[in-house]
Formats: C-alpha cells, sequence, structure tokens
C-alpha cells in the first residue's frame, strides 16, 4: 500500500532530526506538545535546508537539485525540480493555497497538511482528502506560530496538536528562497487546473528557474522569487490524450500571455497597490512550458525566458 503523503513527509522529516544543527534548523517546542521546525526565522537555514524543505512540501514525491547555470551569461545557480507524481506532488501538497490567520499572526500554508483540511477546490474537484493520524504543514511566514495556531490548525485538521507538524521559513531566507523558486513545476499544474486542462493527463514534470538572490527584506524577497519563475520558469510536462486540446490551451499557459507581463514583479505590485488580488492571475506561471505527448510523439513548445527582467530583478541594488 503507498504511504499517504503526509506519511511520506513526515517520514523525511523525521530522517533529518539528528542533522538539524548541520543544517541550520532549530527546533522549538511549544507548551502545548508540538514541535516547530524552524528554517529561518531565528534559525539561520541554508541551502539544503531549503532542499529539504521543497521536498517536505512535496511529501517527498520529487527530487530537487542545485545546478550551475547563467542569466544572460552571467553564471547563476539553477534549482530545478523532477515530478513523478506532478498531480499529488503540486497540487494536493506543494501549493501555497491556504492562508492561515490567526489574530496576528499569518503564513501561506502549504505541504501535506492541506489534504488534510481539504479547505480549497481542488481538493473537491481531484476527489482527493486524508485522514491521517499525523501531519505536517510548511508555512510561509516572518513569525514562528504559537499554540493558538496550532489550536486552530488542530481544529481544522481534527488532529491533536501534538501531531501536527510545522516547518517555517519566510521569503527572505535561505531555506524560504530556495522553496518557492522550486515551484517552477506546481506553478504550471496550478495555470493549467486553473484553465480547466485535465491535469490528470501529466504523468511527469520536469522544471528549473534561477535561483534568486536572498532579498534583505520579504517583500523584496516575495518580488525576486516572482521574478524566478515568471520569467525564468523553464518546464516541461509529458501528457497523455490529444494534442488538440494542448495546441489550443498552450499559448494561455507562460506568463507571457498575461497582459501584466514585462515588468519586475515588485513593480506590477507597485502599480497594483500592493494588493495582490488585483494581479493578473493568469501572470503566476512558468516563462516557457514544453508539451511532450507520449502517446502521440508530438512537442508542443510555449513562451520563453527574459534574462534582461531577471537581470534588473536580481542585479540592481
Amino acid at each position: 500500500m503507498l504511504q499517504s503523503l503526509n506519511e511520506r513527509s513526515l517520514t523525511l522529516l523525521e530522517s533529518y532530526a539528528d542533522r538539524v544543527e548541520d543544517l541550520g534548523i532549530g527546533l522549538h517546542p511549544l507548551p502545548s506538545g508540538a514541535t516547530v521546525w524552524d528554517f529561518g526565522v531565528h534559525a539561520r537555514g541554508s541551502l539544503a535546508a531549503g532542499i529539504l524543505l521543497a521536498r517536505l512540501c512535496m511529501a517527498d514525491r520529487a527530487t530537487v537539485s542545485l545546478s550551475t547555470g547563467d542569466i544572460g551569461g552571467t553564471a547563476w545557480p539553477v534549482m530545478t525540480v523532477q515530478v513523478e507524481s506532478p498531480v499529488e506532488a503540486c497540487l494536493l501538497s506543494q501549493y501555497a493555497g491556504w492562508q492561515i490567520s490567526v489574530g496576528k499572526y499569518f503564513a501561506m500554508g502549504s505541504g501535506p497538511m492541506r489534504a488534510v483540511a481539504a479547505r480549497e477546490e481542488v481538493f473537491d474537484k481531484l476527489e482527493y482528502r486524508e485522514c491521517p493520524t499525523r501531519c505536517l504543514g510548511v508555512l510561509e511566514s516572518r513569525k514562528l506560530p504559537d499554540d493558538a495556531v496550532l489550536a486552530y490548525l488542530a481544529e481544522k485538521t481534527n488532529l491533536p496538536v501534538e501531531q501536527i507538524m510545522l516547518c517555517v521559513a519566510p521569503t527572505a531566507s535561505l531555506a524560504g528562497n530556495a522553496q518557492v523558486v522550486a515551484r517552477s513545476v506546481e506553478t504550471a499544474l496550478h495555470k493549467l487546473f486553473e484553465l480547466k486542462f485535465d491535469v490528470r493527463r501529466i504523468v511527469s514534470g520536469l522544471g528549473s528557474a534561477p535561483l534568486s538572490p536572498v532579498a534583505k527584506d520579504d517583500l523584496t524577497g516575495i518580488g525576486r522569487t516572482n521574478d524566478a519563475i515568471l520569467y525564468g520558469g523553464r518546464v516541461t510536462l509529458w501528457v497523455t490524450g490529444d494534442d488538440e486540446s494542448i495546441a489550443e490551451i498552450g499559448p494561455q499557459v507562460p506568463s507571457q500571455s498575461s497582459p501584466m507581463y514585462g515588468k519586475p514583479f515588485l513593480d506590477i505590485f507597485e502599480e497594483a497597490g500592493r494588493d495582490f488580488y488585483l494581479i493578473d492571475p493568469h501572470l503566476f506561471s512558468p516563462a516557457e512550458i514544453v508539451f511532450q505527448n507520449i502517446e502521440t510523439g508530438t512537442v508542443q513548445h510555449f513562451g520563453s525566458p527574459s534574462p534582461e527582467i531577471l537581470q534588473r530583478s536580481f542585479l540592481t541594488p
């Protein structure tokens, strides 16, 4: 019997329990009995911790690695993700679809804990939910959660607080920055899901994006990590089924299909009055996508990276 998403992620996390110091991770027990893993709030974190965090987000259903590449001729690190169960890894686990707001605390929640609460439309449409005895969530936040946050999560997951494992990192940190950039395949799948493409036709995915510089603050970090994927993300999906539907939907998938495309994300955000809801949702997708149909042998390509925008985002003081 296959392990659940939560079982896989917890097994992975526990295998690193004796390496937290090496990875720059801090452990914070709470009075309730829960333990929070700090990947970058007070702890320094590391690139290795970021890769681990990305794997946890995807319930250990993906290979994540760093290699060297370039941006317009400048040597640059590249984050690569290989996924063999893309719907489970990316949509049902990795996607940061849970806005967690408790009092003054706010975090974007991802990881397989989402499949336990199943609060989002994707779980209804894909008919998926987990009822484990323990769960794991990844929070993108500048603060560590307290017992009030754990109590909220316990209510939504119907689990005791001590059975909820949380891993936390802000965007402007080594680990937090890396785990966000590791979402190239996820953004492609989510865009296709929103375009009402049958994502169950996607059998494998490979994606890469340049690893953005760690920012001095989270707002700048959000801008740079978005730019990494919007202007540098390159994704290949292996699919089944007909070619005609891919030819029809393909031009709508890359970020350049949005009328807001063409400026660093922070500029777009400022022009939208710092209101995410005023930003065209079709902007959030990789720069380039290739579909390889394993049944027909057809390859279809859409979009292209924009290294000049990446240079403005990453290299401008």
